[in-house]
């Protein structure tokens, strides 16, 4: 069975953290501060798992004289998302695997 690719990629339309060959990552250094900050401290995890959401809040379906619109996860956009993302997993492990802690309450 072969394959064929029927739709066209526009440039800009790629995820914000596309990264194209060749080009250089002036966040790089933040990006890696923050997938380098350690959570070892209970209090710091729980200020993580508080300040950073669980799901984007901007994400939204509106329905407005029968006609639905859907407001995509704006959150994506931010360069450092993967990375605050992974700052809370840390906080979230933290809390769970080292201090014992229910952490249903920061779950979506």
């Amino acid at each position: 069975m072969s394959s064929t690719h029927t739709h066209h990629h526009h440039p800009n339309l790629h995820p914000p953290n596309y990264k194209k060959a060749g080009t250089i990552d002036v966040l790089r250094p933040l990006r890696r501060w923050v997938d380098t900050i350690p959570v070892k401290n209970s209090r710091f995890a729980h200020l993580v798992c508080q300040v950073i959401p669980c799901c984007c809040p901007f994400e939204r379906n509106i329905s407005l004289f029968g006609w639905n619109l859907h407001i995509p996860p704006l959150c994506k956009l931010n360069p450092l998302y993967d990375e605050f993302v992974g700052l809370r997993f840390r906080a979230l492990s933290y809390l769970a695997d080292e201090c014992g802690e229910d952490i249903t309450k920061y779950i979506c």
